[in-house]
C-alpha cells in the first residue's frame, strides 16, 4: 500500500495535532503489509512564534517519507491563516501529481486539511479516511460576528458536506461529535478513536515523589496550552487569580492569539499572582506539571466548545496531580465521570472556580485505570488497523 497521510501541523510542532500525527504514523507503520510506503505532508515548525525547534525539510526514513512545506510569517488570524494554508495546499498538489495512492488520510481540526484531502482523494480515484478533531462550522458561528458568520458558515457547512461526503469513513475524537455528524451525514461510517496519553507521561507517573507539599503557603496552579479565543483564559483567569491573589500562584505556559488581551486584562486586575511563561518542550513541561499542586484547565463559554474533549486532560490526568476544569457539556461529563479527583466547574465562572478548587483534594492519585484505558500507543494502534481496512487493496 501507497498511503498519503496530510497533517498541517507534525513533529517537532507543539500541538495536539502534532502529538496525534506522529503516534499514529508509528502505530500506522507497524500495521501495513511490507514493503509499504507512507507518505507525510506537512509543514515546517510554525505552531507558535515564541517556540522554535529545527526540523529538516525532507525526512526519510524505510517506509515513511516527510516533506515539511515552509511557510511565510503569519499571524493566528483568520486571513494570515487563510494565506498559508494555501501555500500549503498549492504545495501538497504539486508532489502529488507524480504520485498514485492506494489512500488518502487527513487529519483536520480546522476543516482545510480535510477538504484538501478530499480534493486529493477524488483526484486520484482513492479512498479517503477522514479524523475530525474539531466541529469548524460550530466554531466560527460561535466565536466570530454575526455579519461575518453567516455567510462563511454558509460556505464552510458546503465544504464539510463535500469532505465528509467523499469519505469513505470518519474518525470522530470526541464522542461529543456525534450527534452533530449523525444528523448531518446518516449514511457515513464514523467511528471514535480519541486522544490519548502519550509515552513520555506515563512514565513520569512512574517518578518518586513525596506528594503534594504542605500547604501552608499558597496553592500553586499552573495552566499550559494554547491560549486562544476557545481556551478564553482571558475571560476567566485574571478575575480568579485577583479573587485568590493571597490563596494561589498561578503559572500560564503557551501561546495563541490572545495571549496579549490575558495581559493586558491582567494588569487592568492588578492580578500580580500569575507568571506568563513562553512554550516548553515536554521535558521541561513534565518538571513543570510535578511542581504544580493543581492543573488548571478551561473553554470558553460557547455553544461549540460543549462537543469537544480537550486532548490536554489526558496528560493531566497521568500526573495524579489535582484537576480544575471550566467545561460545560461532553468534557464535563467525560471528566466527572472518567477522571478521579478532578472538579469541573462551568466556564468563565470565578465563583465556580473558587468553589471547585475547594472541593479538591490536595493529594496525589493513581488514575490506572484512565492511564490503562488511554494509552494513545493502543488508541492509534487500533485507529491504524482501521485506516489499513479502508484502503485500496488494504487487508487490517
Amino acid at each position: 500500500m501507497r498511503i498519503l497521510f496530510l497533517s498541517f501541523y507534525y513533529t517537532p510542532d507543539l500541538c495536539a495535532g502534532s502529538f496525534r500525527a506522529a503516534a499514529l504514523i508509528r502505530a500506522l507503520r507497524a500495521q501495513l503489509p511490507a514493503g509499504s510506503q507512507i507518505d507525510v505532508i506537512t509543514t515546517m515548525p510554525n505552531r507558535y512564534s515564541s517556540y522554535s525547534a529545527e526540523a529538516p525539510e525532507i525526512e526519510d526514513a524505510e517506509g515513511i517519507s516527510v516533506r515539511r512545506i515552509l511557510l511565510p510569517s503569519h499571524k493566528s488570524g483568520m486571513r494570515d491563516q487563510s494565506k498559508v494554508f494555501l501555500t500549503y495546499a498549492r504545495r501538497v498538489h504539486a508532489y502529488v501529481s507524480n504520485h498514485e495512492y492506494d489512500l488518502v488520510f487527513a487529519t483536520s481540526s480546522r476543516l482545510m486539511t480535510a477538504v484538501l484531502g478530499a480534493r486529493i482523494a477524488r483526484s486520484q480515484k482513492a479512498p479517503l479516511y477522514l479524523d475530525i478533531r474539531d466541529i469548524f462550522v460550530d466554531t466560527i458561528r460561535d466565536i466570530l460576528p454575526r455579519w461575518l458568520a453567516l455567510p462563511l458558515g454558509g460556505l464552510f457547512s458546503f465544504l464539510e458536506r463535500y469532505a465528509i461526503g467523499t469519505a469513505a469513513k470518519v474518525n470522530l475524537v470526541s464522542r461529543g461529535f456525534e450527534p452533530y455528524f449523525s444528523q448531518r451525514y446518516s449514511r457515513q461510517q464514523f467511528s471514535f478513536f480519541p486522544n490519548g496519553i502519550d509515552d513520555e507521561f506515563i512514565v513520569s507517573t512512574l517518578a518518586p515523589t513525596d506528594g503534594i507539599s504542605s500547604l501552608d503557603r499558597p496553592l500553586s496552579v499552573l495552566y499550559a496550552g494554547n491560549l486562544g479565543e476557545g481556551q478564553g483564559l482571558h475571560s476567566i483567569l485574571p478575575g480568579l487569580a485577583r479573587a485568590l491573589r493571597e490563596r494561589a500562584n498561578f503559572t500560564v505556559i503557551g501561546d495563541g492569539g490572545r495571549k496579549n488581551q490575558l495581559k493586558k486584562a491582567l494588569e487592568e486586575h492588578e492580578a500580580d499572582n500569575v507568571t506568563l511563561l513562553d512554550p516548553v518542550n515536554r521535558d521541561e513541561l513534565i518538571v513543570a506539571y510535578q511542581n504544580a499542586d493543581v492543573l488548571f484547565l478551561h473553554l470558553n463559554d460557547h455553544n461549540a466548545f460543549r462537543k469537544v474533549l480537550p486532548s490536554k486532560i489526558f496528560e493531566y490526568a497521568a500526573t495524579g496531580k489535582p484537576i480544575c476544569a471550566g467545561v460545560a457539556g461532553y468534557a464535563a461529563k467525560f471528566i466527572s465521570e472518567e477522571v478521579e479527583n478532578a472538579q469541573v466547574f462551568p466556564p468563565c465562572d470565578v465563583d465556580g472556580a473558587i468553589q471547585a478548587l475547594a472541593r479538591l483534594q490536595m493529594r496525589l492519585v493513581g488514575r490506572k485505570d484512565f492511564v490503562r484505558k488511554y494509552q494513545r500507543r493502543a488508541i492509534m494502534r487500533e485507529l491504524a488497523m482501521d485506516i489499513v481496512s479502508v484502503g485500496r487493496g488494504g487487508n487490517p
